[in-house]
């Protein structure tokens, strides 16, 4: 029991360092990345740079990380409190991803509303909500499958609210961005599953969400260009395929070792988004497949911790809370890597704490903030059994 004890109380700090080790890599990737011909990455100040808003983001996020493990704790401990805590923030995100498709409020990007726009003094900083609401349908779904007094089998208490929860954040972020919203729609089928609803029930639920996202891909033009595309790059290589093409010619001159720290070339405008959704190819250019593997170790020990706090965690909300956090991260890197890598058509997902840019790392940062709340709650409560059957003895 002691030693079961130990490996829950090392949870919460080994999963920060492995996030922390991600934002390094992160940092110095972008750092590389965001350098060109025409200017060094510091030319001008700190602030006006990629590297250096992300070092702010960043520096941001661990902060916001060590906020939430004392915030969240008090949060989880009243059910009545983390009741309202989640449906309000699920609440905002809902209204912010409506607010992003207005044409007079959202902010179009690349030709897509996913951004909301925030001054701060003369600065003004924009946000994709489309990441928050990965956070918040995972805390409602958990919050509805996870409650305590009824049994997730059963269709009005549980999996219609979760179900319909979980449907309107995939239609909102479908709308703009596709990747996404595929992403939400495959954590939330897992977390239906593993809260152990009814096999009719998922049935019917995968046919209808499988509907739905054909009709969000055959609702752009784009989309269903790049599916195919996808099988036949070659055929256009200037035009719907010249980012994959690019992307394993990244890959491939970076051999097993990488040609050094930002030594690579393709970032010179020969690499669309390396410093954001495709940066995985100039890591692997750089650092070589090993420091490749490296990375994916990395993600790997992160999921790892994810589960095991999952497992240990003390109540049914918390479990599934924790696992469906886990799981969106796990399933966004694999998705990332899959599209780099040429094995899944283009699409804007970002590679987790590592990508340039703002929304994801603050949107993972609540998500570890969480994750290691969660953590240190069943450490607690593993030291308070522990010195209770320690008193009992005395007593004895």
């Amino acid at each position: 029991m002691m030693q079961d004890q130990e490996i829950r109380s090392s949870f919460h700090p080994t999963l920060v360092l492995v996030v922390f080790a991600l934002m390094a890599v992160g940092l110095v990737m972008t750092a590389s990345t965001s350098a060109s011909l025409n200017r060094s990455v510091l030319s001008t100040s700190l602030i006006g740079t990629i590297f250096g808003r992300q070092l702010v983001f960043v520096g941001f996020g661990l902060g916001l990380i060590a906020i939430l493990v004392g915030l969240v704790q008090p949060i989880l401990a009243s059910p009545s409190l983390f009741r309202r805590a989640t449906v309000y923030f699920y609440a905002a995100v809902v209204v912010c991803l409506i607010v992003a498709l207005l044409p007079s409020w959202g902010h179009a990007q690349r030709g897509s509303h996913r951004w909301l726009r925030v001054g701060v003094g003369d600065m003004l900083f924009g946000f994709q909500p489309s990441e928050l609401a990965k956070v918040a349908m995972v805390g409602l779904m958990a919050l509805i499958l996870g409650d305590s007094h009824a049994d997730p089998k059963s269709f009005r208490r549980c999996f219609l609210p979760a179900s319909l929860g979980m449907g309107l954040c995939v239609g909102l972020v479908g709308a703009e961005d596709f990747g996404t919203a595929v992403l939400l729609a495959c954590v939330g089928a897992m977390m239906l599953v593993v809260a152990g609803s009814s096999v009719k029930h998922l049935a019917a639920c995968l046919s209808l969400g499988a509907a739905g996202l054909v009709m969000l891909l055959l609702s752009a033009p784009y989309r269903l260009d790049r599916l195919t595309a996808h099988f036949d790059f070659w055929s256009d290589p200037q035009g719907a395929g010249y980012q994959p093409i690019q992307s394993l010619s990244t890959i491939a001159s970076g051999g097993w070792y990488g040609t050094g720290l930002g030594a690579g070339i393709q970032k010179y405008g020969y690499l669309p988004e390396s410093h954001t959704d495709f940066i995985f190819a100039v890591i692997c250019e750089e650092m070589g497949l090993l420091g490749a593997v490296m990375v994916i170790a990395l993600y790997i020990a992160f999921v790892y911790l994810g589960l095991r706090i999952a497992i240990s965690a003390r109540t049914r909300f918390e479990r599934l809370l924790a696992f469906g956090l886990t799981a969106t991260l796990g399933l966004q890197v694999a998705m990332n890597v899959a599209v780099v890598t040429v094995m899944a058509p283009t699409t804007g997902i970002s590679l987790p704490l590592i990508s340039a840019g703002g929304s994801g790392v603050i949107s993972f940062s609540i998500a570890v903030g969480i994750l290691a709340a969660v953590a240190k709650r069943a450490a607690d409560s593993g030291r308070e059994g522990e010195e209770g059957m320690k008193t009992l003895a005395g007593n004895g």
